[in-house]
């Protein structure tokens, strides 16, 4: 039996993309992550349920810096060099992110260089990385004239050993309900046996072209949109107390409608579906969803126009009215950018799973969400799914990461 190809995630968050490794046959050996709410959450799924790392005695398991990590286990971690067949992740991505205000001296863009430095200790045979799309785009003033982020990163990469390539994907592409962009990088090392360039530029046609026998065998295609997500999840199924919220009221699953929503709900018993607790939407915010939903039957996925936020007194920057028949736009982690196609309130966390493609089983831990100064230090179960990579395309990419060492 071949030796289990293993991994260390960092910057793992909620656990997204070990999930899809996971599923893709890799074993953990940790997971860094500096959110205890994350944490909780991947610890409670991937790490107790489905045991899945296979957990180091040196490191503690809980939520960790990568830079405290870095410093205080640096002998132990310089040990793992050639045994660790890939490490995976991406930093946080705020300073980048187009969705927000892009921020070239935002603190968080400094753990590029954690990661890099992270791969020059253990020296693993391939990377996978992971980014937002503004990641590419050039900073007017940073030192390095301009460069992109991923240009940078690149060449830094590259000066370490590796041969490597970076790709913008759209995760709608791959069977996930969601037009979502991010940049992917891959590397393979340069003194491995068969290591060359074309190897590591051929993961990207190799993920394009296994997508359609890996979503065939899954009953699913690239086109599943939003509804033939979340449509067994409306709020007319019927209500019970929130387990984990009793003053809250949670929905009930309602027929199961295709193969996508079959997916989801594998091995689910309950007839309370996790995470799925409603807001407590005043009767005045109920009517005014109601009345935008009415007037953007024709444009949805967009954000409703200056006229309509007159009209309604509405200050926020971004309101969307969700279309059924097409992909959600890309979730960010504020739920209140979106209404429901159908029903006049924002999604629930289960509904943001189901178009990040968390299966129903996977369940979220911490708060639902916060607000204030608590944003900056708390990451609630929005936040966890909004930052998560698909574990539809965690696990296609595991598959074809597998081609790569193998090959």
């Amino acid at each position: 039996m071949p030796k289990k190809l293993t991994y260390i995630d960092l910057f793992a968050g909620c656990g997204g993309l070990s999930l899809g490794l996971h599923q893709s046959g890799w074993k953990g050996l940790f997971a860094i992550e500096k959110s205890p709410d994350a944490f909780k959450t991947l610890q409670y799924n991937l790490i107790t349920h489905k045991e899945h790392f296979s957990w180091p005695n040196w490191l503690p398991k809980e939520h960790h810096d990568i830079n405290e990590v870095l410093t205080n286990y640096s002998l132990q971690l310089e040990k793992l060099r050639g045994k660790v067949t890939m490490i995976a992740g991406g930093p946080p991505c705020q300073g980048f992110s187009m969705a927000g205000k892009r921020n070239e001296y935002d603190l968080r863009n400094d753990l590029i260089n954690s990661y890099i430095k992270f791969v020059q200790t253990v020296q693993p045979k391939i990377i996978f990385f992971e980014n937002v799309k503004g990641f590419t785009m050039e900073f007017k003033k940073n030192k390095e004239k301009g460069l992109a982020y991923s240009y940078q990163v690149t060449k830094k990469l590259e000066d370490s050993g590796y041969f490597v390539k970076g790709q913008l994907v759209n995760f709608g592409d791959y069977g996930v309900p969601q037009k979502r962009t991010r940049f992917i990088l891959v590397g393979i090392k340069k003194d491995l046996k068969n290591a060359s360039q074309q190897r590591v530029e051929s993961f990207f046609s190799s993920l394009e072209k296994n997508k359609f026998v890996f979503l065939k065998e899954k009953g699913l295609t690239t086109t599943t949109n939003l509804q033939d997500a979340i449509s067994d999840l409306f709020k007319q199924n019927g209500l019970k107390e929130t387990p984990d919220s009793p003053s809250f009221q949670s929905g009930i699953y309602g027929k199961q409608k295709g193969n996508y929503q079959k997916l989801m709900r594998e091995g689910i018993k309950n007839d309370i579906v996790d995470s799925h607790r409603f807001p407590k939407h005043s009767q005045v915010i109920i009517d005014r969803f109601n009345h935008i939903l009415e007037e953007t039957t024709e444009r949805r996925n967009f954000n409703i126009s200056t006229e309509i936020k007159e009209k309604y007194n509405i200050k926020k920057r971004t309101v969307i009215p969700l279309n059924a028949v097409d992909k959600s736009p890309t979730l960010t982690t504020l739920p209140d950018d979106y209404i429901h196609y159908q029903e006049p309130r924002i999604l629930t966390v289960r509904e943001y799973a189901r178009i990040q493609s968390f299966p129903d089983w996977y369940k979220f831990q911490g708060k639902y969400t916060t607000g204030g100064n608590l944003r900056v230090q708390e990451v609630p179960r929005y936040t966890q799914i909004g930052n998560a990579i698909p574990p539809l395309f965690g696990e296609q990419s595991g598959l074809i990461l597998k081609q790569l060492i193998h090959s």
